[in-house]
This record gives structure tokens, sequence and C-alpha cells, in this order.
């Protein structure tokens, strides 16, 4: 089993965290999306969307990170994929996840982070409606939490990967998560309780910080 990705990336995140949960081997490929390592034939082969990560199970490739979770949770076992009512819940929350939660969090990316890599002058309208997005579904996912440790019921899930991952850059990007309670609660308990969540963070941090270094180590 390999999976192909970059620990910076939010997505890359979500399938590290379910394989250390779920305690699978697996080889790793860094695919550098800042030199281009999406764009090479190689890797548009195994997918033709440019886009990490990729899964490749013996005949099977995979991309699409809530795809390879679901195929980790389902192979494995995993009580991170629950049975009966809790797996339609599960399902639910990572759908909304992907067409509603993700939506403002990219853009917030994509200004504070890729443009200052590149040079790039930020778009303060877009940031304002990437904020507003966020906080539309903010409020909705912080009255969820209130009554519950996490996104289904008392034990954690695949939807929580899937939501939580728009944390990967929160002191980068300035998403506004502060001005929700249960929100910013749930996704410290997902660092306190879940080993595999606390140490994709981790490596995410070490990606970042040689990512974001200066040139030639000048400070």
């Amino acid at each position: 089993m390999k999976l192909y990705g970059d620990p910076g990336s939010g997505s890359t995140r979500r399938v590290f965290a379910a394989l250390y949960h779920i305690g699978v081997e697996f080889d790793f490929e860094l695919i550098d999306l800042f030199k281009g390592d999406n764009r090479t034939p190689a890797f548009l082969a195994l997918n033709p969307n440019g886009m990490i990560p990729v899964l490749v199970d013996g005949d099977v490739v995979l991309w699409e990170a809530s795809a390879i979770n679901l195929h980790l949770a389902e192979k494995f076992g995993s009580d991170l994929l629950p049975p009966g009512a809790e797996r339609a819940l599960t399902l639910q929350w990572m759908f909304w996840a992907a067409e509603h939660w993700r939506q403002g969090p990219p853009a917030l990316f994509g200004e504070r982070i890729a443009k200052v890599v590149m040079g790039v002058a930020q778009d303060p309208r877009v940031i304002a409606d990437a904020e507003a997005s966020i906080r539309k579904f903010a409020a909705i996912l912080d009255a969820h939490l209130e009554d519950r440790r996490y996104v289904i019921g008392n034990k954690v899930s695949l939807a929580d990967f899937d939501l939580a991952a728009t944390f990967t850059h929160l002191t980068r990007t300035h998403p506004p998560y502060a001005e929700f309670p249960n929100v910013m609660a749930w996704h410290q308990r997902l660092l306190d309780e879940v080993p595999a969540w606390a140490r994709t963070r981790d490596e995410v941090e070490v990606r970042m910080a040689a990512l974001l270094a200066p040139p030639g180590g000048a400070q």
C-alpha cells in the first residue's frame, strides 16, 4: 500500500490520520505541489486531476481523501466508520464537509499562504467571502457540537477527520473559528484524545516550517 501526498496538505492529513488510527503499514511518496510534482506524466497517470492524495492498494488506485478513508475503514473493519444509522450520519457530515465546510478554508490558504509563497498580492474580497462562508457553516457545526464530544456522539469517526482538516493551517490562515467555542473545544479534544490526529499536526508543522523557510536559511 502506497500513499502519494504532502504532509502539509489538509487532505493528505486526513488520510494519514486514518492510517495511523487504524494502524496500517504503508509507503509514502512526497508530491510537492509547489515544485509541480503533481503535473508529471507519472502522477497524472494515477490521478488525471493532478491532485493529492492518491492511494495505491494493489490493483486499486483511489483519489479523493474521503473515498480513500472509506476504503481503509471498510477494508480493515475500523470503528472510524460505525455501523447502522451512525454510518449514514458519518457519511452525511463527510458530504457536508465537502459541499459546504471546506469551501472557505482553501480560499484562505490560497490568499494567505500560496500567494505569499509566490509573492502575489492578496485579494481582500476573496478573504472576506471566505470568512463569511466559514462563519455561516461554523455556526451550524457549533450548534451540533453543543452536547456532543465528537461529530457522531462520543467516538471519533471519519467525519471528525474530514471536518478537522480545515484546522491544518489555523495559525497561518487565521479562519474565524475562535468565534465558535464548541468548535474550538471539539478540535482541542481531537488533539488531546486522538493520538493519530496530534501526530499529523506535528507532521504538518515540520513540513510547513521547511516549506516557508527563507531561501538559503536567511533570518
